[in-house]
């Protein structure tokens, strides 16, 4: 259950406009609903401001299809990431308004309230093919309420092409790299921003890249200081960090690069 259908319920009761006996049963499937194969946390909104996210990889459809309704049910926004065609087929027959992003792998239903908008959180790809990793990550974000700035292909192979994006990077509150390969461009964009950077290993790359372990190491073995890096692949847990570094934060200022 989200905070806004909550406070209906608890505004209802005190207005005399819902008995005891109907808020109770509005209520009797908190904090959490026992489905025998999982157990659905209806606080996770109220706690960390956003419902439960579905990871459907490893589930059969008829697992995310329950837990998504059970989700929907409660009111709040269903996302489920990672979703094969067989899944996706099912949750489309199931909430026929949910929307499924195909390149981004996530399913989405939007329900209540749109959550408040926040500071701005880029999101950077070296190259075209790590886009699936960065929509889910610029997806997570722009549902958490973030306004996302996307820049695409910038990799350090070529990086004239990244000098533009400058002044795009500087106005935003955190930042997000998506980068396979040797995993370099989180540590360049990193030397030239003052802004918290969140970097992606993606698992693009020939074999000595080892499925994404080498841009693993070397973004955790960057020479830009402090930069954090999440698991490889793992756009949704990095969109996810964005949001959270942003959500208490206003807008971000670009930095006075003519001052004392």
């Amino acid at each position: 259950m989200d905070t806004d259908r909550l406070r209906d319920v608890l505004r209802s009761l005190r207005d005399g406009e819902t008995s005891l006996d109907e808020a109770l049963a509005a209520l009797r499937d908190l904090p959490a609903r026992d489905l025998e194969f999982a157990v659905v946390d209806h606080h996770r909104a109220l706690r960390c401001g956003f419902p439960e996210v579905i990871l459907a990889e490893g589930k059969t459809a008829e697992q995310v299809v329950a837990i998504a309704r059970e989700i929907a049910r409660a009111g709040c926004t269903v996302l489920a990431t990672r979703v094969s065609p067989e899944q996706a087929a099912a949750l489309r027959d199931a909430l026929p308004s949910g929307v499924l992003h195909e390149r981004a792998r996530a399913f989405v239903l939007r329900q209540g309230e749109a959550p408040p908008r926040h500071g701005p959180v880029a999101v950077v790809t070296a190259g075209t093919s790590d886009l699936p990793v960065a929509d889910e990550a610029a997806l997570t974000a722009e549902l958490m309420g973030n306004e996302v700035v996307r820049i695409t292909d910038v990799g350090v192979a070529g990086l004239h092409r990244l000098v533009p994006h400058l002044a795009e990077l500087e106005r935003c509150r955190a930042i997000v790299v998506v980068a396979g390969m040797e995993g370099a461009l989180a540590s360049v964009i990193g030397g030239m921003v003052d802004r918290p950077v969140i970097a992606v290993p993606t698992s693009v790359g020939y074999g000595v890249s080892f499925g994404g372990l080498a841009a693993l190491l070397g973004m955790l073995s960057s020479c830009a200081s402090g930069i954090t890096v999440v698991n490889i692949d793992n756009g949704f847990g990095a969109g996810y960090a964005a949001s959270r570094i942003t959500r208490h934060a206003g807008p971000a200022a670009p930095p006075d690069r003519h001052g004392p």
